[in-house]
């Protein structure tokens, strides 16, 4: 009987995966959420020889914003244990946001000639590498889902995020805030768009074997003008 079960529900899954569609849809930001990093100059730096930052370019602060959210399913589906990778260079974190599905681990390698301290005091994993210099990487494993907020003790400007997805069923848009989610088989979901400033927004979706889309996520929820407090990052 117990063999019975297990090939059916093997049989039910590989039906569901044969039949995967794709999730799509925009993400639409009406105003500039984050305020535009300061970084010090490499002569406020102690620690080292000087290293000049990564230029932070924003032509388009709406695409940038796009850039900084996480769409994802929260229900079912394959959580593959991968290895991302999350440089620390120009003192600064590249890129400084991840998405990875629970699992998964992240090497931090130091690219820069100053050394670095990678940490974490977030609740879905607080850990700290330690002072490391260039060349040598620390890598470290996200087991539970939820948001990680990074930083280094040795230089407080630097930050990042990496968001720990119950899947792998997760997109982060791109320029124009269109995002895909492939291989997703047939059935109800909730889809969640994450962004530092905007907070967590929730949609239901049901996904037939054709795809699901499109969906759109407006940021931050209800507004249309440019007045309200933003954050900084």
């Amino acid at each position: 009987m117990g063999s019975r079960l297990i090939f059916w529900a093997a049989l039910s899954w590989m039906v569901g995966v044969l039949s995967a569609a794709d999730v799509t849809g925009n993400v639409v930001v009406t105003r500039k959420l984050t305020r535009t990093r300061v970084r010090p100059s490499a002569s406020a730096y102690d620690r080292g020889p000087a290293v000049p930052p990564d230029g932070v370019v924003e032509d388009d602060p709406l695409a940038w914003e796009r850039r900084h959210v996480v769409v994802y399913l929260e229900e079912g589906g394959p959580s593959p244990q991968v290895t991302a990778v999350m440089e620390q260079k120009g003192r600064a974190f590249s890129p400084d946001l991840l998405a990875i599905s629970a699992g998964s681990k992240v090497s931090f390698p130091n690219r820069d000639v100053i050394f670095h301290n990678v940490f974490s005091l977030s609740r879905a994993r607080a850990f700290d590498l330690g002072n490391y210099p260039r060349g040598q990487t620390r890598e470290i494993q996200f087991r539970t889902p939820g948001v990680v907020m990074v930083n280094c003790r040795l230089h407080p400007n630097m930050a990042a995020v990496i968001v720990v997805t119950p899947n792998a069923y997760s997109a982060i848009p791109d320029a124009s805030g269109r995002f895909e989610i492939h291989g997703v088989p047939p059935g109800n979901y909730t889809v969640v768009a994450w962004h530092k400033s905007a907070g967590t927004l929730r949609q239901k979706v049901r996904v037939p074997a054709t795809g699901a889309g499109p969906i759109e996520f407006q940021m931050p929820l209800g507004a249309s003008d440019a007045s309200g407090p933003v954050a900084r990052r």
